[in-house]
């Protein structure tokens, strides 16, 4: 059950979310006939000792629903005091919403939803309507997920324009935050999203590289979700330090610090998404274990990662200071946990 009522979740989540949201993927038996009890609860654990506040379900990685479910149940059995966010990126808006009434059964706090890959609405009043529908039926607060990964900007170039959310945020109660990436590459709708809505819900930049900014200008206080794993326990240490002008110098000292890895993430991950509208989990996965993490089997359908992204991830975390393993790469195929 969460933790607050629909009355208070908007409440609940300006109060209580700080600090950064990670993602945790499933790991898979060897021949990948089932999930990887062990793996899951080791990726939990280094979430927590990487400093993370909250975790991302991750839903993306071949799981089936009931498997999914099950997922569910060890991340919110293990997750302790960390904040548990619903991925809802199932096919249909069935699915996804017996996916939130699982998350609340379970435990979880939040949900993150995507949209069905055959939704294709005409206007932006239909879009209006569907986002109303699907966040009234939510036991769960929702983070919009506001991003042209949907193709919605063949309705309006910011995909989500302010003056939808500005409806949204008054009609719907339980719509409690926003994951703001507004007019990538470009900053200055995501500027206005902050503007006019951060007093109200909770408003979050998911990209380390931006942090500075919306910190300084903002006061934002919570991250997520991305593969901050990727920086090991710096980006919820970044995040902690620029918060207060006592010692927002040493927050940019580990922001720059950071920029080999955010470059690697820039000539890897960020060309995946942009062509293929897939978050390539198997590339997060990777940097994840270089630095303690699971590794391990994961299902199809996921973008290969191949040896030279290996070598230029694993390159630019030895270069950028962070303790990597001197595993063979073979190993991460395996994982730490094997089953």
């Amino acid at each position: 059950m969460a933790s607050y009522t629909p009355t208070e979740a908007r409440l609940w989540a300006l109060s209580e979310l700080s600090g950064c949201c990670g993602c945790v993927l499933p790991t898979f038996s060897a021949d990948l006939s089932a999930l990887n009890e062990a793996a899951i609860r080791h990726d939990i654990e280094m979430e927590r000792e990487m400093g993370m506040s909250a975790v991302l379900a991750v839903s993306e990685c071949g799981t089936t629903m009931e498997e999914y479910r099950s997922f569910l149940e060890i991340v919110t059995g293990a997750a302790g005091d960390m904040v548990v966010v619903v991925q809802a990126a199932q096919p249909t808006w069935d699915l996804m919403q017996q996916t939130i009434d699982w998350g609340f059964e379970l435990g979880a706090e939040l949900v993150l939803p995507s949209y069905p890959m055959t939704y294709h609405p005409t206007s932006l009043d239909e879009l209006y309507e569907d986002n109303r529908r699907m966040i009234d039926r939510s036991s769960l607060g929702v983070l919009l997920f506001a991003i042209d990964q949907w193709n919605f900007s063949r309705l309006h170039p910011a995909a989500f324009p302010v003056e939808l959310i500005d409806r949204l945020v008054a009609d719907c109660p339980m719509l409690v935050g926003i994951k703001n990436e507004i007019g990538l590459p470009y900053v200055g709708g995501m500027d206005d999203v902050f503007a006019r809505f951060a007093d109200q819900i909770v408003v979050t930049d998911p990209m380390e590289s931006n942090a500075p900014i919306w910190v300084k200008h903002y006061g934002m206080k919570y991250m997520g979700t991305s593969n901050y794993e990727a920086f090991g326990p710096r980006i919820p240490q970044m995040l902690r330090l620029l918060g207060s002008s006592d010692t927002w110098d040493q927050g940019m000292e580990i922001y720059w610090r950071n920029m080999p890895v955010r470059k690697a993430n820039s000539a890897t991950v960020s060309p995946i998404v942009g062509s293929t509208g897939m978050v390539p989990r198997a590339i997060w996965k990777y940097q994840g274990w270089l630095l303690g993490f699971n590794g391990g089997p994961v299902r199809s359908p996921l973008a290969r990662i191949n040896a030279g992204q290996m070598g230029m991830i694993r390159k630019a975390a030895i270069d950028a200071g962070l303790d990597v393993t001197d595993d063979a790469d073979d190993k991460f195929w395996i994982g730490r946990n094997p089953n």
